[in-house]
């Protein structure tokens, strides 16, 4: 969602605050903001749109000062617009703001009983005129915001800045992220730690309900009740390098790049070369061991719950548990059957996926053990849960994931043999035997690179097309289910993802010459069926790209493209077949010129529901 950064310290405010929301673009915004005390006097710029519009305006216009707070805005309450845009001020508060005020009629209403004037249609600026009344009635900065948030119903993380304590910035927050970065004479805060690597590695993780006083020098931690909170930074182990394009053109292209690094770190330490069994750091399974598991229920959104698609397939079948995938902004709508004998796995990239935060939150009012699958440490997600299994792919800066996806991937292929182990379902060696080939991938990935100029130039002859179906069966039906997403969300293309199976149920009536149709048909015993499907397409002049680890004539003699990858067994299939659906919908976007990194009303994090 939006993105937030702070600073107090002996250096000129505005550059840091602009490299810092730089760092933040791939949450995704639609206008930006600063705001500075010059001479203890506060100054705001804004600007709508992107972050480079609000650049030319500081250098007309630049602003000074050695403590500030800057923001980019995804529009919830009012339309985007300059008017709109973070930070908000009322008298000589300013304030920026992620998430949403759930009451903002009821406090909207009570504010223009009083006399405020409102300038915005936002729910932030309301927050400022509640902190400004707390001071004109005595209180200091600190406690005028513990007060005002206590009013506030719904997520939200605040900053703020006055102009009555110069010094001091103040923040507070529930359901969205906030991080203080720790430096040497110097403060920093942030809702994400890539926007402040450059200048710290110390961090300390807010948590709901938590406020922060900083100064230079100072963070003071409190509760909203105001009862004092002790707790040690910690260190950050990747470095601001890691979130760099790296000499390629978009940071998606970059990270595709980066899956045979990713998905090395996100096995080391907990299987090797001759590994027989799969090591976790920590305890994933319920203390009762596995016979305490009646079943278990993946919550997950957008991609996230893509992957537990997968999962579901591979727990399923060598740990022999039913397995339930479940939308988690719809699963606590519901009146799910959960109870202590269900397990929950949560899956989020960032950690900080509101619905799935609110679904964990019902799972454990009903007894069930909760597993958090995501990659970021200390992040909301990953401190509900009862065990945390990291997938460890390093930051990831396009809106669009890519990494994160396939470490989930591999995530859930090890729990599914630690989990199989543990049951008594898989011996040592059968363990090993389904090991070995995951240690073979990152080099399989990087043969796939190899054809990415074959991948590229069906990219250019499909790139003008208006839809796009893909095809998929069994446990890559849900990479056709990712290759749709991906597709749509990067070039705009209309794009739909079906089990092959399905094809006559519906989409067939859409195929045409113009349609282009993916299909993933590795060579499995669900090969001859497939063809089935492509020759159903073939007769409707459908355009068959397939991607395939088995070429035959006959899938030669009907698809119009061929993307071919390595082999590997029946469960990492999947994996080998998402890293081409990646890249050509990396292409296609490009070819459309479209926004790669930062594709229109996406957010990385949706961290409102």
């Amino acid at each position: 969602m939006c993105g937030i950064i702070g600073y107090v310290g002996p250096r000129e405010a505005y550059p840091i605050l602009l490299e810092g929301l730089g760092r933040l673009e791939y949450r995704g915004y639609d206008s930006a903001g600063i705001a500075t005390l010059v001479d203890n006097k506060l100054e705001i710029r804004r600007a709508k749109g992107k972050l480079e519009n609000l650049r030319h305006l500081l250098a007309r216009s630049p602003l000074h000062g050695h403590i500030g707070i800057g923001h980019t805005r995804w529009a919830t309450h009012g339309r985007p617009s300059e008017e709109n845009a973070h930070p908000h001020k009322a008298g000589p508060v300013a304030v920026i703001h992620n998430g949403i005020v759930e009451n903002f009629i009821e406090l909207r209403a009570e504010l223009l009983a009083r006399g405020h004037k409102l300038r915005s249609q936002t729910d932030t600026e309301l927050i400022s005129h509640l902190i400004e009344e707390k001071l004109k009635g005595g209180r200091g900065l600190t406690e005028a915001v513990r007060e005002a948030v206590l009013r506030l119903r719904g997520s939200f993380s605040i900053v703020v800045l006055s102009e009555t304590e110069p010094d001091k910035l103040v923040a507070a927050k529930t359901a969205t992220p906030l991080v203080l970065g720790l430096g040497d004479g110097e403060n920093f805060i942030a809702s994400d730690i890539p926007a402040i690597l450059e200048h710290t590695r110390r961090v300390i993780v807010l948590e709901d309900g938590e406020l922060a006083e900083v100064t230079a020098t100072t963070a003071r931690l409190m509760k909203f009740d105001g009862t004092v909170v002790t707790r040690r930074p910690r260190q950050v182990e990747w470095d601001a390098v890691a979130a760099t394009k790296g000499g390629f053109r978009h940071y998606l292209r970059k990270e595709i790049n980066d899956q045979p690094q990713a998905w090395i770190d996100t096995m080391a330490g907990r299987a090797d070369g001759g590994s027989t069994t799969v090591r976790f750091e920590g305890e994933l399974i319920p203390a009762g061991g596995p016979a305490s598991i009646g079943r278990i229920v993946m919550l997950g959104a957008g991609a996230s719950w893509i992957t537990a698609q997968v999962g579901k397939f591979m727990i399923e079948d060598l740990a022999a548990i039913p397995v339930e995938v479940d939308y988690s902004s719809e699963f606590r709508y519901r009146r799910p059957p959960i109870d202590d004998r269900t397990m929950i796995i949560a899956v989020s990239q960032s950690g900080e996926t509101a619905d799935t935060i609110a679904a964990m939150e019902e799972g454990r009012a009903r007894g069930a053990h909760l597993l958090a699958i995501t990659n970021t440490v200390d992040s909301s997600i990953a401190r509900k849960a009862d065990a945390q299994l990291y997938t460890r792919c390093g930051p990831e800066t396009s809106v669009t994931t890519t990494k994160c996806f396939l470490t989930q991937l591999e995530a859930y292929y090890l729990f599914a043999i630690h989990l199989a182990a543990r049951m008594g379902r898989l011996s040592g060696a059968d363990a090993g035997k389904l090991l070995q080939p995951a240690f073979a991938i990152p080099g399989q990935i990087e043969a796939i690179f190899e054809g990415e100029p074959n991948i590229q130039q069906i990219a250019r002859k499909y790139a003008p097309a208006r839809d796009f179906l893909f095809l998929g069966r069994g446990i890559n039906y849900p990479i056709a289910l990712e290759g749709a997403l991906k597709l749509k969300e990067i070039s705009y293309i209309h794009a739909e993802g079906y089990s092959a199976g399905e094809m006559k149920h519906g989409p067939i009536a859409l195929i045409d010459e113009k349609m282009p149709v993916v299909v993933i048909i590795p060579n499995d015993d669900l090969f001859e069926k497939s063809m089935s499907n492509l020759k159903e397409v073939e007769s409707r002049n459908g355009r068959i790209i397939a991607v395939t680890n088995r070429a035959t004539d006959e899938l030669k003699s009907v698809a119009a493209e061929i993307i071919e990858v390595p082999e590997t067994n029946r469960m990492l299939t999947p994996v080998l077949m998402t890293v081409p659906i990646q890249l050509l919908a990396y292409h296609i976007a490009v070819e459309r010129g479209t926004d790669v990194d930062q594709p229109r009303n996406l957010a990385k994090s949706v961290t409102v529901e």
